[in-house]
């Protein structure tokens, strides 16, 4: 696998996905979410499709149709981004992925707060990009969850 600094990162809207792309995100999110974490709730939440709605994720160089990690961004009412189903392939795990995805995010939201809810063992990853806690911890599909925000001023 090439360099971290190398890896391209797609981001793409629900309109420009193709049926394969989000065939194969969707499947990942389900791998990770639904099968490997054991959470039973509607990966299909109606917000993929969201105009506002961004896609991310980093492919397999030796089989581009395959995503290794993703995430979405939502484009909240209120103005403010909002980072989720953040899901890397078990085999592509400790390469780093993550960061990549959320640098590439964060930089496409720009300025804007940005809100997610974290597992709870990954609030370090969120903290080296400005996020704090901003709530207390709760208990999602038996897995600790911490919510975070990155004010507009973090992101400067």
């Amino acid at each position: 696998m090439p360099a971290t600094s190398t890896i391209p990162v797609r981001i793409a809207s629900f309109a420009e996905l193709g049926a394969a792309e989000l065939y194969a995100l969707l499947r990942l999110r389900t791998d990770v979410f639904v099968v490997e974490q054991e959470c039973a709730y509607p990966e299909l939440d109606g917000r993929d499709t969201e105009p506002g709605t961004l896609h991310a994720w980093i492919a397999d160089p030796e089989d581009p149709r395959t995503p290794l990690a993703c995430l979405r961004v939502l484009d909240e009412p209120d103005g403010s981004a909002r980072i989720g189903r953040v899901a890397t392939a078990p085999a592509a795990r400790g390469r780093g992925l993550a960061r990549l995805l959320l640098a590439a995010a964060l930089e496409r939201v720009g300025d804007r707060e940005v809100r997610l809810d974290a597992q709870a063992y990954a609030t370090g990853l969120y903290r080296s990009f400005g996020f704090a806690v901003c709530g207390p911890e709760f208990t999602e599909d038996g897995i600790a969850h911490v919510p975070m925000v990155r004010s507009s001023s973090a992101a400067e």
